[in-house]
């Protein structure tokens, strides 16, 4: 019985074509079941609270400060902007809620006229966002 013998130069191989095609496939999964919050973008002094509830679906902030400067999505928007800047975020990803996260020296007449902009915008759940 005659053996083959190998040559030196020939070595096998794993072809790796099938492993990289999962590994980008689970890539692609992870980044479209990613959730994206848009952050308000500025820190306030929110108010404490006791019967706070968590949601988990919190995806749209909006921060509104001492000084009455209002914050969506990392940059400063007018009073007047917060129903267009919204139905933008909206179009991008949809929600039910919408958090505000107002200061404790803001004032309550700018709280409320936020709070109108979210409404026309189409979004009638509207919570605010308190420290425990």
């Amino acid at each position: 019985m005659a053996r083959k013998e190998r040559d030196q130069g020939e070595e096998a191989q794993i072809d790796m074509t099938p492993m990289l095609d999962i590994v980008f496939i689970m890539l692609i999964f992870f980044i479209v079941t990613t959730v994206f919050v848009k952050q308000a973008g500025q820190e306030v002094n929110k108010p404490e609270g006791e019967t706070a509830i968590q949601y988990k679906n919190a995806n749209i902030f909006i921060a509104i400060t001492q000084d009455g400067d209002i914050w969506m999505d990392r940059r400063q928007i007018g009073e007047e902007t917060v129903k267009a800047n919204l139905e933008k975020l909206l179009l991008e990803q949809p929600t039910e809620v919408v958090f505000i996260q107002a200061d404790q020296k803001a004032k309550h007449g700018l709280v409320v006229k936020v709070m109108d902009q979210v409404k026309a915008a189409g979004i009638d759940r509207v919570a605010f966002a308190v420290r425990e």
